[in-house]
């Protein structure tokens, strides 16, 4: 019995002194795993022939053994040790490689294999690593917005569950802050899960911005150790509103026009060049020293041209912070006089004036009957074809839909005039009375003939024009007969007599009345006429003034040079030739 026991008392004396059995020249080794994956941990020793079994274990803090798996050589059966943590976790392969899934943070611990033989016991230490990716960095608690030359907290970068800890770092636009003092302060804190051990990482920036901040974006990055090294992990951009006070304010005038007219609406609008925009001002209206509180904008109505001036507006709260825009309310101004409807009598004058005042040049343009004069009109003596519709029109072109016009509708008035006119038929056959008429209203024209005589045609009339028209009749009287025409308006009642002698008497012809165009031409041809002889007058004394200066040279040269008499009896002739073209 002694000589079996014996054995088993070397194997358990072997077992109590492992920590000197190593195998000389083995190093530590390490296996770097994943939170989660699983840990695979080779024995790396050679298996002796005459093994007996394989076992796991792991060193507590303090240097103790926990043993959680056995497996046997000769009866290829694993034992995993009732250990909680590694409960349904342990694998042991043929060749002692032991695997443990869902790896922990707990698992980082220093793992021992183990192959005993009946006189001897080798050991090969594993050191486990386990290392927990942190979840994206993430900026918290923004702050609603910055301002400028204050320092105030940005937010907080946050990145949870790493393992181990990372490093938190902060960026504007793509460059590291760095701490500066009353400028940029950063303060870290980290804090470990004391159940799964993993860490959470706080970063808070406090940043006094400038205008240069405006639309900077800002991010933060984690920086952790993995399986295979170092990584890093960038968060979202920020962009932050910047909060400045107005520098600067400025004044429109809404809607823009090119040019204000009297009746329009005008509407101020002020603006501060601040973030957020100032939400009151102070308005000053010209003449008014006292500025008139109100929003971003004041509105006038139905402005008129003492609105003009110069319109102003400020910050409340800093008066000396002002805008000014000079407002000019245009207007136009027109006074026809006559106006409306105007009744005067023929011959009569008549002055016309279309008086224009405006806040600028206008153009001034006339119409008659809707045809456009070259002139003002002017009456120094009214002629029925001056009645009509007449438009003083006048608009400042610079200024849209700022027009003015008044109309004179002019009614000349006559009473009746009549000349009667016979003119005898080539024929012989018959004679042609015509009585001219003119006056307005139109006259009414009567014929009243006294003694016999057939009437041809004497419903003829021509039309009404410029207060002339004639009515004729076609007579052959066998005797002599008396022709009365009588013409009449609301005016006066006119009578006129004609006599007409006989179609078998022969009589002179009277000329017919020659139209108002008619008398235009005549007047025209009678001066082109006038103006003909008259040049040929001056061009004839201009000629004999020139050939009388010129014979008094050949005077003079012919008394020094000949004296004979035959030469003065050529000057004789040549002075009588003279003085006959001078007469």
């Amino acid at each position: 019995m002694a000589s079996k026991a014996a054995p088993s008392c070397r194997l358990v004396f072997c077992l109590l002194i492992s920590a000197a059995a190593l195998r000389p020249g083995l190093g530590l080794y390490t296996v770097n795993s994943a939170y989660g994956d699983t840990i695979i941990m080779p024995c790396r020793l050679d298996v002796p022939h005459n093994l007996m079994f394989g076992k796991w274990k792991y060193e507590k803090p303090d240097g103790s053994p926990v043993f959680i798996a056995f497996r046997s050589s000769t009866k290829k059966s694993v034992q995993y040790d009732d250990v909680p943590e590694y409960k349904d976790r342990l694998s042991l392969s043929e060749n002692y490689t032991l695997s443990i899934s869902n790896a922990k943070i707990s698992d980082e611990k220093r793992f021992v294999c183990m192959l005993v033989t009946e006189d001897n016991v080798f050991e090969a230490p594993t050191v486990v690593k386990v290392f927990k990716q942190p979840s994206k960095p993430e900026i918290i608690s923004k702050a609603p917005f910055l301002e400028t030359e204050q320092l105030k907290k940005l937010g907080e970068c946050i990145s949870k569950d790493s393992y181990p800890d990372g490093n938190i770092t902060w960026y504007r636009n793509g460059k590291v802050l760095q701490p500066l003092e009353e400028a940029v302060v950063i303060i870290f804190k980290k804090q470990m899960d004391p159940v799964t051990q993993l860490y959470t990482m706080t970063s808070s920036l406090e940043y006094k911005t400038t205008k240069a901040d405006i639309q900077m974006p800002f991010t933060c990055s984690v920086t952790y150790y993995g399986p295979s090294g170092q990584k890093t992990v960038y968060s979202e951009q920020a962009i932050f509103d910047i909060y400045y006070p107005t520098e600067r304010v400025t004044i429109q005038v809404l809607p823009p026009k090119n040019a204000i007219k009297e009746g329009d609406n005008i509407t101020l609008k002020c603006l501060g060049n601040g973030n957020p925009p100032p939400e009151e001002f102070l308005f000053y209206l010209p003449g008014q020293p006292e500025g008139i509180r109100s929003s971003n904008t004041y509105t006038l109505t139905d402005v008129r041209r003492n609105a003009t001036g110069d319109y102003k507006c400020s910050l409340i709260d800093q008066k000396s912070m002002i805008a000014s825009t000079a407002i000019t309310v245009h207007y136009l101004d027109l006074s026809l006089n006559p106006s409306g409807e105007v009744t005067k009598q023929i011959g009569d004058a008549l002055p016309v004036s279309c008086t224009i005042s405006a806040s600028r040049n206008a153009t001034v343009v006339w119409m008659k009957d809707n045809i456009r004069l070259r002139s003002s009109p002017s009456f120094s003596s009214l002629h029925y074809q001056d009645a009509g519709n007449y438009v003083c029109e006048t608009a400042l072109q610079e200024v849209e839909g700022l027009k003015k016009r008044e109309s004179l509708t002019l009614i000349v008035e006559g009473k009746p005039q009549i000349k009667m006119t016979k003119k005898t038929d080539p024929s012989g056959l018959s004679k042609t009375i015509i009585c001219h008429v003119e006056g307005f209203p139109k006259p009414a024209i009567q014929w009243t003939i006294t003694g016999s005589g057939s009437v041809i045609n004497q419903t003829e009339e021509s039309p009404y024009i410029n207060g002339r028209y004639y009515s004729k009749i076609i007579i052959s009287p066998e005797e002599n007969v008396t022709l009365t025409c009588t013409a009449e308006n609301q005016l006066e009642r006119t009578v006129n007599s004609l006599n007409v002698s006989a179609i078998s008497i022969p009589e002179h012809d009277e000329a017919d009345e020659i139209s108002d165009e008619n008398k235009e031409k005549v007047n025209d041809q009678a001066k082109l006429i006038v103006g003909i002889v008259v040049g040929l007058l001056l061009a004839a004394l201009v000629a004999g003034v020139v050939y009388w200066l010129y014979m008094k040279k050949s005077k003079t040269a012919s008394k020094h040079v000949n004296k004979d008499l035959g030469n003065m009896e050529e000057n004789k002739k040549l002075e009588e030739n003279n003085h006959k073209t001078e007469a």
